[in-house]
């Protein structure tokens, strides 16, 4: 009587912990959207790109928060749990993706792009149909994210309040949709480097604690052992379902909505490239935590019933209650940041490419903001939507990588550096990601031999996108021709087109322009 008392204090501790949590967010972001911007004064970019001049340390706060995510933090202890040292492949896997992210796209930031679709569709001279069909994969790919991020932070609440899974992903959906709503991304960026800094520092308390719980390092060492041990004695070659892992996680970053949104707002090429470099160093360091966390847990718990639930048993059973409370804001923080990263882009998208293939135009400068506040509850519920349904975070992510990302990154790469990709090769690409992934999941000996579909739905879709490419027309107009009429549908008046064009395109001449 006496325990199960105390355990429902711990509850409502825990619970109050993330009311006042999240109402200080709430808190931050009206502020700052109020101090950045008056409502009458603020822009669509402003809303959606923070006006496209965010500094360097804003944007290393915003991309460290939204790589320690959900998928990295609590998907990646659970997959510890059951693979030991194979949870540090999820970070591994982040950080080369991020530091090829300020290698390859950084450049990019001087297109003065709004969304991805229209990157990508720039790659096949504006076609308009790329365009629209790599907003409608965005679009999914965001509202996928989202729903993972709603997952996982539903299962944080759920294990340390006592709440059900279903009032969980509730609260975590209304929670974050609130300061988004109210601030843009103005309020995501600032919120985002508070959050940084908690769960960092929530982590590796956690890990310290975890330590001194099993004995010490040599205590996760022997574990680690005698789980590899009993895996290599149950499966002679499991080397490449962990391969498939971090190259989805690499995909997965590389070809994100919500990090290219990351370049697209910046202040300059030099301030995204060096907030990537710091956010991939610092993502590797990371990425030991997780695996840590995986293996205490396992240690102390080995009959859990979900893995995913590994890193919340740790924050009741292994710190002190104040401790624990500070440990669940770090969880709750990878969670929030990471979501309202991927509901802004979600939005860009519905407002900068999918409200044109509806309507026929862009929607009204002064309707953006509000139009946009309206996209962002719809996406938050589509998303919700999704996270009802799931219960597994790393399944979760990696399927949605496979059937919607590996097309992107295949489209994105080829575009970047090959001029001979056109229409055809990119819907090629597009439309073979997915039934590749289907076949492998379908197929249960290939998705055991692979792990999930991410490695052959990637390898195929470059192969289709440069044979579609190779068997049809080249694109018949420049590249920078291509940037001219991308200029021309966000802006009506001809002397904005021009203005535009010259400060995105500074080589296109007069006659591009017209």
């Amino acid at each position: 009587m006496q325990q199960t008392m105390q355990q429902t204090e711990q509850q409502w501790l825990f619970l109050a912990g993330f009311a006042v949590y999240l109402l200080a967010m709430i808190a931050l972001g009206w502020w700052v959207s109020r101090r950045q911007h008056g409502d009458a004064q603020q822009s669509g970019e402003d809303f959606l790109l923070g006006g496209r001049a965010l500094p360097f340390w804003l944007m290393l706060g915003t991309t460290v928060a939204t790589m320690v995510g959900t998928g990295s933090s609590m998907g990646a202890v659970g997959y510890a749990y059951q693979h030991g040292w194979g949870g540090v492949l999820y970070g591994l896997g982040g950080g080369i993706g991020i530091l090829l992210l300020a290698w390859w796209f950084a450049p990019l930031r001087r297109f003065n792009f709004l969304t991805m679709a229209e990157e990508l569709s720039y790659y096949t001279g504006a076609d308009k149909q790329v365009r629209h069909v790599v907003g409608v994969l965005i679009f999914i790919a965001c509202i996928g994210w989202l729903g993972a991020h709603i997952l996982g932070g539903s299962m944080y609440l759920a294990w340390l309040t006592g709440l059900s899974l279903t009032e969980s992903k509730l609260l975590i959906a209304a929670g974050f949709a609130i300061y988004v709503v109210i601030g843009g991304y103005t309020a995501v960026v600032w919120t985002d480097a508070i959050q940084a800094l908690i769960l960092f520092c929530g982590f590796v308390l956690m890990a310290g604690f975890a330590l001194v719980a099993v004995g010490g390092v040599d205590a996760i060492e022997a574990q680690a052992s005698v789980l590899s041990a009993r895996q290599s004695a149950a499966q002679a070659s499991s080397w490449l379902p962990g391969l498939s892992l971090a190259v989805a996680v690499a995909i997965g970053v590389l070809a994100t909505p919500s990090f290219r949104q990351r370049i697209y707002s910046g202040k300059d090429v030099s301030a995204i490239r060096k907030s990537f470099v710091w956010s991939g160093v610092l993502y590797l360091f990371f990425s030991l935590i997780p695996a840590v966390l995986g293996l205490a847990a396992l240690q102390l718990a080995p009959a859990l019933d979900n893995p995913s639930y590994a890193f919340p048993f740790l924050a009741l059973n292994t710190l002190p209650l104040a401790l624990g409370v500070l440990v669940l804001l770090a969880g709750i923080s990878a969670t929030l940041s990471s979501a309202s990263s991927d509901a802004i882009a979600g939005v860009s998208v519905l407002v900068g490419d999918l409200y044109k293939v509806v309507c026929g135009r862009l929607p009204p400068p002064e309707q953006v903001v509000l139009l946009s506040r309206f996209g962002l509850v719809a996406v938050v519920a589509l998303a919700l939507g999704f996270a009802l349904l799931a219960d597994n975070i790393i399944g979760y992510i990696t399927t949605m990588v496979g059937m919607v990302l590996s097309g992107l990154f295949a489209v994105a790469v080829l575009g970047l550096r090959w001029t001979r990709l056109n229409k055809t090769g990119a819907l090629a690409a597009l439309v073979m990601a997915p039934l590749v992934s289907l076949t492998v999941l379908w197929w249960p000996g290939a998705q055991a031999f692979w792990g999930n579909p991410v490695i052959p739905a990637t390898l195929l879709s470059l192969l289709a996108a440069i044979v579609g490419s190779l068997l049809t027309k080249p694109v018949a107009i420049s590249r920078s021709e291509a940037l001219v009429l991308l200029a021309a549908g966000r802006v009506t008046d001809q002397s904005a087109i021009t203005a535009q064009t010259t400060a995105t395109y500074p080589s296109a001449t007069q006659a591009e322009v017209r």
